[in-house]
């Protein structure tokens, strides 16, 4: 095994990996980033094109410097959604994604920004179990780069969730956010879903891997929105809508949407959206209400449908800064996290 020449730092990080439960093939891990990311090295300003496969070498060569390794990019589908907690708020995020996937639980507590507990699929960077080598831990110091959930100390949560659409590719000339470092911009440097908003617009967004998103955000307050770039219009301008729910279609667009298929660039999943709808309508309140939307609109598999098969199901408490996740549908078997512990 060649030995990676790594930073200090970045060996903190690696000796901090740990598995936390004991199924046959995929599992949750944990690791805690010791090292300094930093953003600004990979929100470039480029003139003309940027290739996905130039945007992921970025993330790399800041969490990984003079590290040779490969990285495919990849699709998420999901549900997320805001519930009231008495007078609190609770935050349900399903991770659906066809191919089975480790997930790693991304401890941050950057210098400059807010700590942050946050969900990785393992799948995304080659290997469902870091365990195997050096090169296999290695690879998870790319982690706070491609979160795809999480909340922050200020008590703000966001999930990105596929869409049908074609990819966003924003250029007026600002700095480029690719998808995942969206989530983590927005978690480190984000108290409120209205900073999000604003921070998002100082950027130009790239969806990566030829497939669209959108961004579910939320707040202590219950302040719910979904972020999207409006597919009708070539500059794809970014639309913020009030939501307590989303699925995998455009909430600007939600009266062009249909439960059960595919509604064109509009996006799918309305079927999921009301379910999830129908519990927090019906005075859903609450821990045990979070469980009921999450597995109402939760996903088995299916090889023909790429955001079937949910991965991971999260009710994250965005008063009490903690989470209880589940695997693959094992609603028996409950984990709970503190961001603070």
């Amino acid at each position: 095994e060649r030995m990676l020449e790594l930073s200090e730092d970045r060996m903190e990080s690696i000796k901090t990996i740990k598995k936390l439960t004991e199924y046959n093939d995929y599992n949750l891990y944990s690791i805690e980033i010791k090292y300094d990311y930093n953003i600004d090295n990979v929100t470039p300003i480029v003139e003309g094109e940027i290739s996905d496969q130039q945007m992921m070498e970025l993330t790399f060569a800041d969490a990984l410097p003079g590290v040779e390794l490969e990285l495919e990019i990849p699709n998420y589908g999901c549900s997320a959604f805001t519930m009231p907690n008495d007078e609190k708020f609770l935050f349900g995020r399903n991770y659906d994604f066809s191919f089975d996937a480790s997930a790693l639980l991304v401890r941050c507590n950057p210098k400059n920004g807010y700590k942050s507990i946050g969900f990785a699929a393992l799948n995304h960077i080659y290997n469902n179990n870091p365990e195997i080598s050096m090169e296999t831990k290695a690879l998870c110091l790319i982690s706070p780069y491609i979160c795809l959930d999480g909340i922050n100390e200020k008590g703000l949560g966001i999930a990105v969730l596929t869409q049908t659409s074609k990819p966003t590719i924003q250029k007026t000339g600002k700095p480029i956010l690719s998808t995942t470092v969206l989530i983590r911009l927005i978690l480190d440097k984000a108290k409120t879903t209205e900073e999000a908003i604003k921070l998002i617009k100082q950027y130009d967004i790239l969806s990566l891997s030829g497939r669209d998103y959108h961004f579910y955000i939320t707040d202590k307050t219950g302040d719910g929105r979904v972020v999207e770039f409006d597919p009708e219009k070539e500059e794809r301008p970014m639309v913020v809508t009030k939501f307590k729910a989303a699925t995998n279609f455009y909430g600007m667009y939600i009266d062009k949407v249909k439960p059960n298929r595919v509604n064109g660039i509009y996006g799918k999943g309305k079927e999921r959206y009301d379910s999830i709808m129908d519990v927090i309508n019906n005075g859903g309140n609450g821990i045990t209400d979070v469980w009921k939307a999450l597995k109402a609109s939760a996903q088995d598999p299916n090889p023909e449908d790429i955001v079937s098969n949910t991965q991971w199901s999260i009710a994250y408490d965005l008063d009490k800064l903690e989470c209880e996740i589940v695997l693959r549908r094992h609603w028996d078997d409950i984990l709970r996290f503190k961001l603070n512990e």
